[in-house]
């Protein structure tokens, strides 16, 4: 068991998505594993959010520059963070939008990494789905919470360390278990009123049946606040009956 294998906390849902769904090529699943696992930090304060003004040659030619717009509302709309296009706006809030293919080409450029134009094309995918995978346990934990009366939960903010491992991490790490290959930590606003999520996401069992399908999943709780406590002695409760 010592290192072998990653947990599988009971409050973790292994992640079936889209990026499951096709093959992903084994270049594309190391870079995007290895730049989490290697990357210090993550923070929405420092994210270009802004909608790209027509359609800016990209730095490679292969490189997409759309931008998808995830199904996370954003908590504000102040700041650069703000999704202009009707579709994906309510008169009060618009959603987070991920990066393109030649942002996420560029960002890791500028760390030093050595891209593959042609991987972008799948670790992009990967990315948005991890994303909305945590962003649906989320909401899963908030229903019946009273965020409802407001249009439902809204992301404020998130960041992340992958070296900075959470405590429950940390003591599966000394049972044997193999670590995180990251950890975020993300601020949902519920009417007005912030709760902490820590999330630590985890590399799955490759399927035999399915060895270039990406296998990971995800343990999604509130942080050990009062309230986030309080939701997580709820949920232990409700597994008995």
């Amino acid at each position: 068991m010592a290192g072998s294998e990653s947990p599988k906390p009971a409050a973790a849902a292994t992640a079936t998505t889209e990026a499951d769904a096709c093959p992903v090529p084994h270049s594309a699943r190391s870079t995007w594993l290895s730049s989490v696992k290697t990357s210090t930090s993550c923070d929405s304060s420092k994210m270009d959010q802004a909608p790209p003004v027509g359609h800016p040659k990209p730095s490679n030619s292969k490189l997409g520059v759309d931008r998808e717009v995830s199904t996370i509302p954003r908590a504000s709309m102040e700041g650069s963070n703000s999704e202009h296009d009707p579709r994906y706006q309510d008169p009060r809030n618009g959603n987070w939008i991920y990066p393109s293919e030649a942002m996420f080409f560029n960002a890791m450029k500028r760390k030093d990494w050595d891209p593959k134009a042609e991987d972008m094309r799948t670790i992009v995918p990967i990315h948005n789905a991890v994303n909305e995978r945590a962003w649906k346990e989320i909401k899963e934990w908030e229903a019946g919470r009273g965020s409802e009366k407001c249009g439902g939960p809204k992301l404020v903010s998130f960041s992340g360390d992958s070296r900075r491992l959470t405590p429950k991490a940390r003591f599966m790490v000394l049972l044997g278990y193999q670590a995180p290959f990251d950890r975020h930590d993300w601020t949902v606003d519920r009417c007005g009123r912030r709760i902490d999520y820590v999330i630590d996401f985890y590399s799955g069992k490759p399927d035999p049946k399915r060895p270039e399908a990406l296998s990971f999943y995800l343990d999604v709780r509130p942080k050990l606040s009062p309230e986030g406590a309080w939701m997580r002695m709820q949920r232990w409760a409700g597994s008995f009956f």
